[in-house]
């Protein structure tokens, strides 16, 4: 069983920066084997997905909200996976959750639904004041 355990989050200004950070534990192989992505979700808001990474790595998807900003990366070696993110608005504002599946996935059409993912971590929040 894959566990996921996010940190990093915190309350930031507008203009500023965070780098979340997912550590995986559990899993017989490699999190290159693992598709990843950062989710977030506001106060009655839908979860949407922000960032992802495909299995086996390669090219990285964003929401157009986010697209410049954000970063999407993976340190196969520590098992962590991590969103930089950068120029922080207040829209931003969300608990973020970073999540895996084994299934191999590698459109963003895919990768930005939540329902595909198997392991999801507890959450990190991240506020922007403005």
């Amino acid at each position: 069983q894959v566990q996921l355990v996010e940190s990093g989050g915190g309350s930031v200004q507008a203009g500023g920066s965070l780098r979340l950070s997912c550590v995986a534990s559990g899993y017989t192989y490699s999190i290159y084997y693992l598709t990843w992505a950062w989710f977030r979700q506001a106060p009655g808001k839908e979860r949407e997905a922000v960032a992802g990474i495909p299995t086996g790595g390669g090219t990285t998807y964003y929401a157009d909200s986010v697209k410049g900003r954000f970063t999407i990366s993976q340190d196969n070696a520590e098992n962590t996976l991590y969103l930089q993110m950068n120029s922080l608005k207040p829209e931003d504002t969300a608990m973020y959750y970073c999540a895996a599946t084994g299934v191999p996935l590698r459109s963003w059409l895919f990768l930005r639904e939540a329902s595909r993912y198997k392991y999801w971590g507890q959450g990190t929040q991240v506020t922007v004041s403005s």
